[in-house]
């Protein structure tokens, strides 16, 4: 359960809400606004911690965790990428990406950058900087920023929503291929049936519980 103080009155977000993620897959969290998504993904990312109940992590309980504990679960285990691609726009493509490695002292910054930025296909792209990027290639930056160091959850929230449909497609199949080669779990909110369609598994909120459980539907989105 999740409760926020409004007015000093308190408002649940979540609402004895249960949910596994298999290790590997891909889910999409649906619902209208205000049903409890962001917030879930929030508690997944020990960006926010439950009022009630546990959040496990790869088997670690977010909430038992300090502070160097968190932040050291967020820089290894989980990647985020969001809706308004949050790159620094004084870097250049390669530093963004590397940008995580840096922060967490790791050598071979710039070696697994532009190998992350191979396989999303921006190679060539590496020395620009963001704003002489397309949103598509942005939001493929992004992406190559979350996985440079490797995590075993992937957050998105909305990661196709400023971009057109075919771009937009282009971005939830390479998320789908991240999913299949590198067995990286994928939780993404989504107001789009057409972007869960990517999902394996569909999971629909309602006030802050979970309404339904389904696989996606065949034929919407290509494999």
């Amino acid at each position: 359960m999740k409760e926020y103080a409004s007015e000093g009155s308190p408002v649940r977000a979540l609402d004895e809400l249960t949910l596994d993620v298999a290790a590997g897959s891909f889910l999409a969290l649906m619902g209208r606004s205000g049903c409890g998504k962001s917030t879930l993904l929030n508690l997944a990312g020990a960006m926010d911690f439950p009022s009630s109940g546990r959040v496990l992590l790869d088997g670690v309980a977010t909430g038992g965790l300090d502070d160097a504990g968190l932040t050291r679960l967020r820089r290894e285990k989980i990647g985020f990428v969001f809706q308004s691609f949050q790159l620094l726009q004084t870097l250049s493509v390669a530093e963004n990406v590397e940008l995580p490695l840096l922060l967490a002292g790791r050598a071979q910054a710039r070696p697994r950058a532009l190998e992350l930025l191979e396989a999303v296909g921006l190679t060539e792209q590496a020395q620009r900087l963001p704003h002489q990027l397309s949103g598509g290639q942005m939001q493929r930056v992004a992406i190559a920023r979350a996985l440079v160091h490797s995590p075993v959850l992937l957050l998105a929230d909305e990661p196709t929503g400023n971009l057109d449909t075919t771009t937009g497609d282009a971005i939830l199949q390479l998320l789908k291929t991240v999913c299949r080669e590198r067995q990286t779990t994928i939780l993404m909110a989504t107001h789009s049936m057409e972007a869960a369609a990517f999902a394996d598994t569909i999971v629909r909120l309602r006030d802050g519980r979970v309404e339904s459980m389904s696989g996606a539907p065949a034929g919407m989105a290509s494999s």
